[in-house]
């Protein structure tokens, strides 16, 4: 496969974080998707936070870092399987990856998720590969 320069990775990762602006980060326990496009069934959404206006940094060697997200409170009682990440419409998926407490898309420092309590995530990148 080709390369492409680091600018246009981040370009690409630019991009990426502009439109989630203001966006959402849900987490869910379940089955994963086979891929961000297709339907959820049967998963349960077990927390919701908020990207900030300005969701990203720019990008730097094709590595865009969210700012910070804000804190959100479980919904559910489940075990997080993975995440979505949504446009501020709230429903425009842009991305989906795996949740986990280590090599994970994303880690959580607990995928035990109890009703009622505090969800955080303290760092989230995109990265563009090529």
């Amino acid at each position: 496969m080709a390369s492409i320069t680091t600018a246009l990775k981040n370009e690409c990762a630019d991009a990426f974080g502009d439109s989630l602006d203001s966006g959402f980060i849900r987490i869910y326990s379940g089955s994963v998707p086979a891929d961000a496009d297709t339907a959820l069934s049967g998963q349960t959404q077990l927390a919701e936070l908020t990207f900030a206006a300005n969701a990203f940094d720019p990008a730097s060697g094709g590595v865009a870092t969210a700012n910070a997200i804000t804190d959100g409170t479980a919904s559910a009682t489940g075990t997080a399987t993975f995440f979505r990440v949504l446009q501020s419409d709230g429903s425009t998926v842009r991305s989906q990856g795996t949740v986990g407490t280590s090599g994970a898309d994303m880690n959580l420092n607990n995928t035990s998720i109890i009703s009622g309590g505090n969800v955080s995530i303290t760092s989230f990148t995109y990265t563009v590969n090529g």
